[in-house]
């Protein structure tokens, strides 16, 4: 009795005494397993009586981070962000598969993944690459961790921006990067280096254009977004260049690009009217609607009404200079309101041959103003001026004190560029476009026919420089002398060839950004307005706007063939249709002729476009 009382004791004694130490021993445990197993030598008696009282829970020997398995609850997506810009994108991915902790992938093209980018991962533990087999382990802590203190995607377009810098062929093969309405702009080292088919199947870019020495990947309204996540993940500073090894050098110091003139003008061109395109379109149409009221008799064009609204529809055309001032002087490198101050003082009300103001001459030197008396609505003068600006300022800036830089930079800038331009710009510009008058009277002395192929072949082209105002006198002096005038009829089908191409383009095109810059180049093009149809289309194009110049020629030529006479200097578009009644004998065969002209131009445009447009230009080949 005593001896089993005696074990009864004994055992309720040990009970107690286990229960009084069990918080210590399992302190002495949690220490012991968690410091003095670190040290633990693989293969070792410590090592191996740590593996069984742990097992499951030990580190692999060799891994510097733990692996645990990751809860199915993870977001997949949230992860796959980080992973796809590392591995060259989804379109690069051939297969996907994750068990565990474990996630498998098979590589189309293996040279496309960054196995360092990847193992940098806050959430990776190991990284393994082989025969196009990429093996990734999570470790679950980290990745919440880091998850949790929202370090993971510092912008939704990170991921985006990875992939575009990757498949451009890396930030060493970037020189300059600026954007667009919808566009990211390339300019790149060696273009065959980017995988363009990759870009083209990832979600988020609409398309790939390689076009005026330029390689645009096409984002649609998000693009400044992108752009900003672009600049930051590639530390590329904004609108400026990177060297071979990625870092910041400035646009100024950007490695000069080998491109034809055609090629330079067309991207000078672009880039300058391409953050217009909305507004010029815009203010065509106002211009558009206006001189329909006035035609079908809604609106007078003496009244309130229509000084208010054409004052609006106007404002942009007239103002050209100072608007253009501003996108080419980002596009050059010179501070805007330099720039800016430049194109205003072209558009002072002083100068002007009509102000009453004596403006002949300029420190006793002549000056020499356009064939329209003023600089309202010129392109070419502002363009060339701010590159000038640009230029200049960049060789004599760094010898200006740091404390005068600030007004004496801007007084130099702006004062020699504005003389220059009045001296040297301007009159060259006139001297073109007398030059140009004196040819189509020439020409219009030899054959009729002939000038009208050339007025219509090169009309566009002489709007772009604005050496059209030099034809504008020959159809006034005819007017004021004969009472008519075909010095200008050859120009007719240039709008409807326009309209035709817009058309075609709006039909062929899958990318959705060039449909919506259709309808409204369209609807001012019918009314006279090409602008928008010319800058945001077809000369970016460039077949398109070549198939409208020979619309142009072709139709100029008819036009001239059946004697298609002006009258009166009417409007544009559908609107210049009046223009060719006769005023005397009330005869409207000039008119039935001149539209049955406008619609071959659209039709032959439309069909020409049609037949060769395509999204992007066609391969170069090797």
């Amino acid at each position: 009795m005593q001896s089993s009382r005696g074990v009864t004791q004994l055992e309720k004694n040990t009970e107690r005494l286990w229960a009084a130490l069990r918080p210590f021993a399992n302190w002495v445990i949690f220490v012991f397993l968690r410091y003095i197993r670190r040290p633990a030598r693989e293969g070792g008696v410590l090592y191996k009586i740590l593996l069984h009282l742990d097992e499951g829970h030990l580190r692999v020997p060799g891994q510097r981070k733990e692996v645990r398995p990751l809860q199915e609850t993870e977001p997949r997506q949230a992860l796959l962000d980080q992973l796809l810009p590392l591995v060259g994108g989804e379109a690069n991915v051939a297969s996907t598969t994750r068990r565990g902790s474990r996630i498998s992938m098979t590589l189309k093209d293996e040279s496309l993944a960054d196995p360092a980018a990847l193992a940098a991962l806050p959430f990776a533990a190991t990284v393994s690459l082989r025969n196009g087999r990429l093996r990734l382990e999570l470790t679950e802590q980290a990745y919440e961790t880091r998850k949790k203190e929202n370090l993971l995607m510092a912008s939704k377009y990170d991921g985006l921006a990875r992939i575009i810098i990757q498949n451009v062929g890396g930030k060493s093969n970037i020189v300059s990067l600026t954007h667009c309405m919808t566009r990211l702009r390339f300019k790149l080292q060696d273009e065959s280096k980017a995988n363009t088919d990759v870009l083209k199947e990832t979600d988020g870019i609409v398309t790939v254009i390689q076009s005026g020495g330029q390689y645009m990947v096409v984002i649609g309204q998000q693009v400044a977004d992108v752009y900003d996540a672009v600049c930051t993940v590639g530390h590329i500073t904004p609108g400026g260049a990177v060297d071979d090894d990625g870092n910041a050098t400035g646009s100024a110091e950007a490695p000069k690009e080998k491109q034809n003139l055609f090629n330079a003008f067309v991207g000078i061109v672009t880039t300058v009217f391409a953050p217009c395109l909305g507004v010029l379109a815009a203010t065509g149409i106002v211009k558009g609607f206006i001189s329909l009221f006035v035609a079908i008799g809604v609106l007078s064009n003496t009244s309130g009404t229509y000084n208010i609204l054409y004052s609006l529809g106007d404002s942009f055309f007239y103002f050209m200079p100072m608007l253009l001032a501003y996108t080419a002087s980002k596009k050059f490198g010179l501070p805007e309101l330099e720039g800016m101050t430049i194109g205003a003082a072209l558009l002072y009300p002083y100068l002007s041959t009509t102000s009453g103001m004596d403006i002949s001459n300029l420190f006793g030197i002549p000056v020499v103003m356009p064939a329209s008396g003023n600089y309202t609505s010129s392109v070419l003068p502002i363009v060339c001026a701010i590159a000038f600006a640009a230029w200049f300022e960049k060789k004599y800036k760094k010898f200006i004190p740091d404390s005068c830089k600030l007004f004496f930079v801007p007084l130099i800038t702006c004062g020699v560029t504005f003389i220059l331009t009045l001296w040297i710009i301007g009159p060259i510009t006139s001297l073109l476009g007398d030059g140009l008058g004196i040819a189509l009277n020439a020409i219009a002395n030899f054959n009729g026919i002939l000038l009208g192929a050339v007025v219509g072949g090169l009309w566009q082209i002489l709007v772009m420089f604005g050496l059209h105002w030099a034809t504008v006198p020959l159809m006034l002096n005819d007017l004021a002398t004969k009472g008519y005038s075909n010095a200008l009829t050859g120009m007719f089908g240039c709008t409807f060839a326009q309209c035709g191409a817009v058309l075609a383009i709006y039909l062929k095109t899958k990318n959705s950004k060039t449909k919506s810059l259709c309808i409204p180049a369209l609807i001012s093009g019918i009314a006279g307005v090409t602008e928008p149809a010319i800058y945001g289309l077809t000369l970016p194009k460039k077949k398109p706007f070549i198939i409208t110049c020979i619309v142009g020629a072709i139709t100029g030529a008819a036009l001239m063939a059946f004697n298609v006479t002006g009258y009166t200097s009417a409007g544009t578009g559908i609107f210049g249709y009046t223009a060719y009644i006769n005023t005397v004998t009330n005869d409207i065969s000039g008119m039935i002729a001149s539209i049955v002209i406008s619609l071959i131009a659209v039709v032959l445009a439309f069909v020409m476009v049609y037949v060769t447009y395509s999204d992007e230009p066609a391969k170069a080949k090797k």
